[in-house]
């Protein structure tokens, strides 16, 4: 660890240098670059630094152990020396780890109703309603590009709209490393709406966080789609009903085929199913060349039946427990209010662990 830190601090100070040559300076893509670069860097090499300097005071404190007058104030000094240096090799640690190559981007969230019916797409809603919370709490901004919406009519007269599907963009430097491990199948067991003797029904949904690839990434051609129209179904407007304004794409060398319906205008849903089938053509690439995923979107949104969850939700108990890594909280009222900090700060120790093991030196 402590060479790869070397290594950085070198690469600091070259970077410092360059930032102050006038060359450099009068040209702006290169003094972006190098700047991104020096302030990436910083954090890790001012951890660096302290360490070295606590090292040295860490031999000093040892000299003045074998003084009696001085034995007790070096003893605490040694203490707190010894318990930074644990802080920081952690930090430096995390600080080391490979960087996720979708990080800072920009993510499609996609949510389909699984198994179970009309409770599945009410709590596809439901879970619609939550990342909308949370991602607003970030400060994420959140556009809907395709919906597939039903209305439940429920016990006792009520009703309630459920999602078969979908699909939102959410904007943010940081949304997709924070929602990136609600990737799967979510499992409910509750009271559904429509049942009339109070039984606890066991339904699913599944939930897909998709990297928006860059441009260059995904090069899709007009040879490659087929391109149907038609008449709009659902609410949206008095005209999205009487003309033909939505979209269905066709991607041939695939056969995928992404749907959007939510605009009035023709030319919009077919920009928001580029979208779509952009990144979800991304995945398969990067699926392909990684191997460590399947080639295949249903490795991640698996099928929706109730044995593949990541996640339970109890209505009964109030609880939500996390299968990956075997937590369970009894809170369930206030994540569903958007409340997922606990279960995203438990998630990605658990990632930062894997990934320490896997890169000891």
């Amino acid at each position: 660890m402590f060479d790869r830190l070397a290594v950085i601090e070198s690469r600091y100070e070259e970077l410092n240098r360059s930032l102050m040559d006038p060359q450099i300076s009068s040209d702006v893509p290169r003094m972006l670059e190098i700047s991104k670069e020096h302030s990436d860097l910083a954090p890790i090499v001012e951890a660096y630094r302290e360490r070295k300097q606590l090292t040295e005071e860490a031999e000093e404190v040892e000299e003045m152990l074998s003084d009696p007058d001085m034995k007790e104030m070096a003893q605490e000094d040694k203490q707190r020396i010894e318990a930074r240096i644990l802080v920081l090799d952690e930090e430096l640690r995390v600080a080391l780890l490979p960087k996720d190559p979708y990080a800072g981007r920009n993510l499609l969230l996609e949510i389909r109703a699984g198994t179970g019916g009309d409770e599945a797409a009410l709590f596809a809603a439901d879970l619609l309603r939550m990342y909308t919370k949370y991602i607003e709490s970030h400060g994420f901004q959140t556009e809907i590009l395709s919906t597939n919406t039903l209305t439940v009519g429920g016990s006792g007269g009520k009703s309630a709209v459920g999602m078969k599907e979908v699909v939102c963009l959410v904007k943010g430097a940081q949304a997709y490393s924070r929602l990136k491990f609600e990737s799967g199948v979510h499992r409910v067991q509750r009271v559904p709406l429509t049942e009339t003797q109070g039984r606890i029904h066991t339904s699913a949904a599944t939930v897909a966080v998709l990297p928006e690839p860059d441009p260059v990434e995904i090069n899709i051609t007009d040879g490659d789609l087929r391109v149907d129209v038609f008449r709009a179904s659902g609410p949206g407007g008095q005209s999205v009903n009487t003309t033909d304004s939505a979209v269905r794409l066709t991607h041939k060398p695939s056969g995928l085929v992404v749907i959007c319906q939510n605009e009035k205008s023709q030319h919009k849903n077919k920009a928001q199913a580029l979208k779509v089938l952009s990144a979800r053509l991304f995945e398969l690439q990067e699926g392909e060349r990684q191997q460590a995923e399947a080639a295949d979107r249903r490795s991640q949104v698996g099928s929706g039946d109730r044995s593949e969850r990541i996640r339970t939700y109890n209505y009964a108990q109030n609880r939500v427990t996390d299968h990956r890594i075997n937590l369970t909280l009894y809170k369930l009222d206030k994540i569903m209010e958007g409340d997922l900090e606990d279960l995203s700060t438990a998630l990605t120790a658990d990632e930062q662990a894997r990934l320490i093991e896997e890169n000891q030196d």
